[in-house]
């Protein structure tokens, strides 16, 4: 799996396969999506629940402009900087997945988060 970090919006193409780059970060390789969204680029109001629905559809939107979906994330890594919202992000968080088939998923709080965001998530879907 290829990992890519401080990219742009701009394609790449890496061994052969077109990237997508709509406001998150994205890393792929033949069989497997891995998407970083963060909660704030460009907005930033709104609190941890209107964070976390603009990084779950910087996401969505990452994952299936390359051919993936959401019914095929297998993993999530959440970063908080607060875990006191966990409750208020996970109800968005969960809005996103079908009920039976939430992904594995691991989460922790962290300071410093990137461009002051209060959630940074990262996804695995298969293609």
């Amino acid at each position: 799996m290829a990992c890519f970090t401080n990219l742009t919006r701009d394609h790449l193409d890496y061994h052969g396969t077109l990237q997508a780059y709509p406001d998150t970060l994205v890393g792929t390789d033949s069989h497997t999506t891995m998407v970083n969204g963060l909660g704030v680029l460009g907005w930033g109001a709104g609190g941890i629940e209107a964070e976390t629905r603009q990084t779950m559809e910087n996401i969505k939107r990452t994952v299936e402009a390359v051919g993936s979906s959401m019914d095929k994330v297998v993993k999530c890594t959440v970063m908080m900087a607060d875990m006191a919202e966990w409750d208020r992000m996970n109800v968005v968080y969960r809005e996103f997945f079908p009920a039976t088939r939430l992904p594995a998923r691991s989460a922790f709080g962290a300071s410093g988060l990137a461009l002051n965001a209060r959630v940074e998530i990262e996804c695995i879907a298969t293609r």
